[in-house]
């Protein structure tokens, strides 16, 4: 096999194999793992500079993604393997979790704080979101273990500001019902989160 290469875009560097397109790194990988045009290799050879590459690639999309907000290690290989095989993505995510930038638990824990104190979902969605995005039962059992959401509270806090501007629709409440219990509360809940304003209101 003739490995050849050619220049792309900034720092891209494009590989040939007899001629045909094989696959892009950059400039940086490329010097350190340079082959002269026209050389021809194994298919050994080439199987290790692919996986080489495939790895890099799949670190360099970890510290991208991870920049931009934490993620479960399910969610970061879910990515992964949209563009790299199962083993370099497994390699770099053995990476990051080395590195301590990948920590399900950590993950779990700022999960479980944002959804109930800024977004006021219930328990029962909170726990489902959490299996949902890969945390185990462990893990999931102890973030869990000594929180407390007051469910009605948080009804009233969403139907304060959230939905306020639906209820005065047609069927707005109804809708509105329905896109609580979506959220994993609870009829009753609901019911007595509506009283409590209900009966604010009227003490006012």
């Amino acid at each position: 096999m003739i490995i050849t290469h050619s220049k792309g875009r900034g720092k891209k560097i494009h590989i040939l194999i007899d001629g045909e397109y094989q696959i892009t790194t950059d400039i940086d990988f490329w010097a350190e793992n340079f082959y002269k045009d026209g050389e021809d290799i194994s298919e050994e050879e080439w199987k290790n500079l692919t996986d080489k590459i495939y790895y890099k690639k799949a670190v360099d999309k970890c510290y991208d993604l991870l920049s931009r907000r934490d993620h479960s290690v399910k969610e970061l290989k879910a990515k992964l393997l949209r563009t790299v095989d199962e083993e370099n993505a497994d390699k770099a995510i053995q990476r990051m979790l080395d590195y301590g930038y990948l920590d399900d638990e950590k993950y779990a824990l700022n999960l479980v704080s944002y959804l109930s104190k800024t977004k006021n979902m219930s328990y029962a969605f909170i726990k489902q979101e959490l299996y949902k995005r890969g945390i185990s039962s462990d893990i999931i059992s102890y973030v869990l273990e000594d929180i407390e959401i007051d469910n009605v509270s948080s009804i009233v806090s969403l139907l304060r500001s959230k939905y306020s501007s639906r209820l005065s629709a047609d069927d707005g409440e109804k809708k509105v019902v329905a896109a609580l219990m979506r959220k994993g509360f609870s009829y009753s809940d609901i019911r007595n989160a509506f009283e409590r304003i209900e009966n604010d209101e009227f003490n006012e």
